[in-house]
């Protein structure tokens, strides 16, 4: 079976689960059972291979929990951040799951006792409150315990049946892989929520791209609006893993996105002590201060939303927004995320940032604060791209990315929203590797590509008040018919004179039937 099939098949079946199982209840909020009973079934699987060492002697999961001494719990804590004793195992739990007339309240005390085996360890916050949101007694699995029981069970032994294969092969792959198939049907059906949490796989691809381009090793990797991780993962994906010296860091305001994250993380074999997810307001409250430069950063964060902004007087001294000399506006606060990521950003990084477009040519705050980026010579290049590309809104979003390195002062201009740039998918617009090669090839070569990409100098953007729009500087191909004025007046002076010789002979006739 080849993985793509593999693939396919494991992704019908575990929508199917999805769906089948969860009867009346609504699937944006029967996504947390689903994707916990994935998450544990990996962590249970992974944590047996780490136990077992390749060692075909030793089988974790018949192992009597008594046997377990204090010295095995706390290497295993120490190395893979918790632990889970053979009894709590996913594999034993699923084997009872529909005789067990206590299996609401068993998970519910496994949940508890794996993440509590982090407590005083230095994975306790990675390991803290991940299982929060499988709420085992929750009403919304039944009112009673038997339709808690057997919604839950059908769940666990659903999941129990999908084929990941060898582990050493392939299973990591294929277990994150369901994760973020998961995550993007939920979020492609959740309407304007889900563009919320999870940015889509080929946008995530072209961020990723951009923000590593040309670095051979990076110090870390941070978003300051993390979602359910899929930016930073993405990172993971296409680049070597040394590439990445000391890990992924995000910041997160939504509790439930923030377990997803972290789930994201060990899903894709991330060990505790390689990532720093956290939990706040980026922009109020932002973590990772004494973590900062980071040569890579990613983001897609939410297009203008409300902040304090200049009610909190504050802010203006923050070393973050200072130096542009005005704070983004209450009603937007797409420059203070800008501003945030390029505070954070090392001198020889790039930060790639998904953006609203209106803030690249409205006036006052966000004009000074584009005068700062311009002025400064931080904006490297700024892409336009295709319409419909993200779950729950339509706009065509542009794409801003930052330097502190560049060679030149000039910035940049691609307009990727043609259809060159996109493909149509169902009710989505979507990129494949070759669009997203093309984008990355214009952006490497920084070469003048008409009707496609332009790079300006720096002085003319300010004789332009500072107006980074693309379409202000890349000027679209006219799709009009030619039409050559002088053959067209030669052809309507031979048809005006056919038209006069017509009439002419018409009133000769009507003269002759008159006479």
């Amino acid at each position: 079976m080849t993985s793509i099939i593999q693939k396919q098949e494991l992704q019908n079946k575990i929508w199917k689960i999805a769906n089948d199982v969860r009867g009346s209840v609504d699937g944006w909020d029967f996504k947390h059972f689903v994707l916990g009973a994935l998450f544990y079934r990996f962590i249970s699987e992974n944590f047996t291979k780490y136990i077992e060492g390749g060692d075909d002697s030793i089988d974790y999961a018949n192992i009597l929990d008594k046997v377990i001494t204090p010295e095995i719990i706390d290497d295993a804590v120490k190395t893979k951040g918790y632990f889970i004793y053979p009894s709590q195992l996913f594999v034993n739990v699923a084997k009872t799951a529909n005789t067990n007339p206590n299996l609401n309240t068993d998970l519910k005390a496994i949940f508890n006792a794996i993440e509590s085996s982090a407590n005083g360890y230095p994975s306790e916050e990675d390991i803290k409150g991940l299982f929060a949101d499988f709420d085992t007694t929750s009403t919304r699995l039944g009112n009673t315990v038997e339709n808690k029981n057997s919604r839950l069970a059908a769940v666990l032994k659903g999941v129990e049946e999908l084929n990941f294969g060898n582990f050493e092969d392939s299973e990591i792959e294929l277990f994150g892989d369901a994760y973020e198939f998961l995550i993007g049907n939920y979020a492609a059906n959740a309407g304007k929520s889900g563009g919320e949490f999870f940015t889509p796989v080929h946008v995530s691809k072209l961020i990723a791209q951009l923000a590593m381009h040309k670095q051979e090793k990076v110090n870390k990797i941070y978003d300051p609006a993390a979602g359910s991780g899929s930016l930073l993962l993405q990172a993971k994906k296409h680049f070597d893993n040394h590439i990445i010296e000391e890990g992924f860091f995000g910041q997160e305001i939504n509790h439930t996105t923030y377990n997803l994250a972290r789930m994201n993380m060990f899903l894709h074999n991330i060990n505790y002590d390689k990532f720093n997810i956290a939990l706040g307001d980026t922009l109020h409250h932002p973590h990772f201060i004494d973590d900062k430069p980071f040569d890579a950063i990613v983001s897609n964060p939410p297009y203008s939303v409300k902040w304090i902004g200049d009610d909190d007087p504050t802010l203006i001294n923050d070393d973050r927004f200072a130096p542009a000399g005005v704070l983004a506006p209450k009603s937007k606060a797409d420059f203070a995320f800008v501003l945030h990521a390029l505070s954070y950003l090392s001198s020889k990084g790039r930060a790639a940032i998904v953006c609203f477009p209106g803030i690249f040519y409205r006036g006052g705050a966000e004009q000074k604060i584009r005068k700062y980026l311009v002025d400064n010579n931080f904006v490297e290049t700024i892409i336009s791209v295709a319409p419909n590309l993200f779950y729950g809104t339509s706009i065509a979003v542009t794409i801003l990315v930052l330097s502190k390195h560049k060679t030149d002062t000039k910035t940049q201009f691609i307009d990727a929203s043609g259809e060159d740039f996109f493909k149509k998918v169902t009710n989505n617009n979507m990129m494949t590797d070759d669009h997203i090669d093309m984008i990355m090839e214009l952006f490497d070569s920084k070469a003048d590509v008409p009707h496609v990409a332009v790079s300006i100098d720096n002085s003319k953007i300010a004789e332009n008040d500072y107006n980074l729009s693309v379409s202000s500087y890349v000027v679209a191909k006219d799709s009009r018919e030619q039409i050559n004025i002088v053959e067209l007046n030669k052809e309507v002076t031979k048809t005006v004179k056919k038209i006069d010789k017509l009439r002419a002979d018409i009133d000769a006739i009507i003269k002759q039937i008159e006479e």
